[in-house]
């Protein structure tokens, strides 16, 4: 019985061979097929060819460019060049504070702070009853003066006459002569008092001196102006717009004592404000200050700014680099 099933489920070795041989062909298979696959998956680190640089912002299998490329230098910016570098602020060279001539009140402002203005523009007019009205007087007693030279002219004129004939005084004509002559006085007199108040007219109406930016607006209308301060907080606002030159400016910055050696008269700079540091401006060493601050320890150097332009702001902070 038990030889039989031995018998039966016996493996013929012809079968063995064939089940032997589909094995190792299996495992051959498998072996070249990764084989393969890792061929073609290793990097090419050994690949000599020259990879031309990747243009900014190109993709594909060339760029292999430098994640944080250094910036090029600038053609303005030499390596050495400057002796110093100190910081300070920008400022007008010129600030105009309009100021009225007389006493009186505001009767209409026609700027506000930051507005462009021209030279001889209007931008304040001030009450201008009082001066209409007296010159209207004076006009009044103009009249009346040409009227009285005119008498005083008919007056000589017959006196002459009258002495031709040997019928009047060589004293009359004397006081005629010269009652003409203090008629058309008195009309000279009234014409330069007219002149006066005309000027005093004008000065009612604030112009501008300069091309120039408005800088403040330091009074409103109905407010009393007065061309000199009295001492009291209380007292009349002693101007009535601050005015400056967008296209003249300056750096203002202090040097210590040990760097004044660097610096000299007319020496060439650069400017860079502090909030554009990309923005480079031409620059000149335009005044010296003739006293030092003996606190500080320092002496006040004005650089000019050449061709300055929207992005120098007033009183912003400016880094000078004195060149060599």
């Amino acid at each position: 019985m038990d030889a039989a099933k031995l018998q039966s489920i016996h493996i013929p070795d012809a079968q063995r061979k064939r089940s032997a041989g589909f094995f190792w062909f299996i495992v051959l298979f498998v072996v070249a097929a990764t084989g393969i696959a890792l061929y073609f998956a290793r990097p090419w680190a050994d690949d000599t060819r020259e990879s031309k640089p990747a243009l900014p912002g190109a993709v594909g299998q060339n760029s292999k460019a430098v994640e944080n490329p250094a910036p090029p230098k600038r053609a303005d910016a030499k390596p050495g060049d400057a002796v110093l570098t100190v910081s300070g602020h920008i400022i007008n060279r010129e600030r105009i504070e309009v100021s009225p001539r007389v006493m009186n009140q505001v009767v209409w402002i026609g700027v506000k702070k930051g507005d462009h203005v021209k030279k001889g523009q209007v931008v304040v007019q001030l009450d201008d009853s009082e001066q209409k009205a007296r010159i209207a007087e004076i006009d009044g007693q103009l009249a009346v003066a040409r009227v009285a030279i005119e008498r005083a002219k008919v007056t000589y004129a017959r006196v002459l006459k009258l002495r031709a004939t040997q019928n009047d005084t060589q004293e009359h004509e004397d006081e005629a002569r010269l009652a003409v002559a203090s008629a058309e006085a008195q009309l000279h007199q009234l014409e330069g008092t007219r002149a006066t108040a005309q000027v005093w007219l004008d000065w009612t109406v604030i112009k501008s001196p300069i091309d120039g930016v408005v800088l403040e607006k330091l009074a409103d209308p109905g407010e009393l102006v007065s061309p000199q301060s009295f001492g009291g907080s209380r007292g009349p606002s002693t101007a009535l717009v601050s005015l400056g030159d967008p296209n003249d400016l300056q750096v203002e910055i202090d040097v210590s004592e040990g760097d004044l050696t660097k610096v000299s008269m007319g020496q060439r700079c650069r400017v860079s404000p502090e909030a554009y540091p990309d923005k480079i401006y031409g620059g000149v060493v335009a005044e010296i200050a003739p006293e030092a601050n003996r606190q500080k320890g320092t002496l006040q150097i004005k650089v000019q700014i050449e061709k300055p332009d929207n992005f120098l702001t007033p009183e912003l902070s400016a880094k000078v680099e004195f060149l060599k």
